[in-house]
C-alpha cells in the first residue's frame, strides 16, 4: 500500500472516530507516565476511573513520592499487576530526589527509570512533547499487518519488519495525535475482524491469570494491604495453604515490596 493512502485513510478515521480519554487532554509526562502504566495489560476502559481518582490523589510526581506504599496499592486494587504501582512510586522519588521534580526528556534518562522500557519512554516522549518516536504496541502492531502484510505469513513477521514501516510513516508534525489515531484504528480492527496481532512473530500470548504466580503475588500484596503485618503462619491460612506462598514472599522482600521481622510479613 502506498504510504500516502495509508495515512490518508487512518487520519480520515480519526477525525470522525476519535476517543477522549483523559490522559489526551494533557501535555503532563508525569500524568501521562501514570497512564502508561495503568495502561499496560489493562483495558482503557477499566483504567479511566482509577486513573481520575489516583492523579485526583496524587496530583504531581512530588506528592506520589511521598505517599506511603499502603495507601498506593490500595488505591491501586482492582487493576492488577500491583509491582506496577510499586515502579510509579519508585521512579516518582528518583525523578524529586534527582531532577528536582522535573521528568527527564532523553529516552536514556527515562529508560533507567523503574517501570520505564523502551517503548514507555518513547510514548512519553511523543505524548508530554510531540517529540517524533518510533515505537510499537498491540493496537499499532495490529494496524501495520493488516495495511502491509495482508498476503504475508504472519507468523514470520516480526516487530522489527513493523517498525520499519512505522519509521517511514510516523508523522514528523503530530506525532502525538499521529499515533493516537493509529490506536484507535487498531482498536477499531480487532472489533470487525480476528486480532492479527495474535498472530505475528513476536506476539507472546498471555498465560491464563487464575492460579498464576501473578495471581499469588496480588493476593499477598492485598492481604497486607488490610493488615499492618501477618506472620507467615496466618499468611498461609489466609491463602488456603499455597505451597509455593514461601517462595513468592522470598521475592517479593528481595525485590523491596515487603518487610520481613522474624517471620512477620507487612509492606515497606
Amino acid at each position: 500500500m502506498i504510504f500516502g493512502n495509508f495515512k490518508e485513510t487512518i487520519w480520515k478515521f480519526y477525525y470522525k472516530n476519535k476517543r477522549s480519554f483523559p490522559w489526551r487532554k494533557t501535555h503532563d509526562p508525569y500524568r501521562i507516565f501514570v497512564s502508561e502504566l495503568m495502561l499496560q495489560q489493562t483495558q482503557a476502559d477499566r483504567v479511566v476511573p482509577k486513573y481520575l481518582v489516583f492523579i485526583e490523589k496524587y496530583k504531581t510526581v512530588g506528592d506520589l513520592a511521598r505517599a506511603s506504599q499502603r495507601d498506593v496499592l490500595t488505591l491501586w486494587q482492582g487493576l492488577g499487576y500491583n509491582r506496577r504501582a510499586l515502579y510509579l512510586m519508585r521512579a516518582a522519588k528518583i525523578i524529586t530526589e534527582k531532577y528536582g521534580g522535573k521528568f527527564p526528556k532523553t529516552i536514556q534518562e527515562l529508560t533507567v527509570l523503574p517501570g520505564i522500557g523502551s517503548y514507555t519512554a518513547r510514548a512519553i516522549l511523543t505524548f508530554a512533547y510531540n517529540i517524533p518516536n518510533v515505537f510499537i504496541e498491540t493496537n499499532i502492531r495490529t494496524v501495520y499487518l493488516y495495511f502491509f502484510f495482508k498476503n504475508a505469513e504472519l507468523k514470520s513477521i516480526s516487530d522489527n519488519d513493523l517498525m520499519q514501516k512505522i519509521e517511514k510513516t510516523v508523522d514528523n508534525h503530530n506525532p502525538r495525535e499521529w499515533y493516537f489515531a493509529l490506536m484507535d484504528y487498531g482498536t477499531m480492527l480487532k472489533k470487525i475482524e480476528r486480532a492479527k496481532n495474535t498472530a505475528s512473530k513476536t506476539y507472546g500470548k498471555q498465560k491464563p491469570f487464575k492460579g498464576s504466580r501473578r495471581q499469588l503475588r496480588g493476593a499477598i500484596l492485598r492481604t497486607l494491604v488490610n493488615e499492618s503485618s501477618v506472620t507467615f503462619k496466618n499468611m498461609s491460612k489466609i491463602l488456603e495453604g499455597d505451597d509455593r506462598i514461601q517462595d513468592e514472599l522470598i521475592s517479593l522482600e528481595k525485590e523491596g515490596f515487603i518487610l520481613n521481622k522474624k517471620n512477620t510479613f507487612s509492606l515497606v
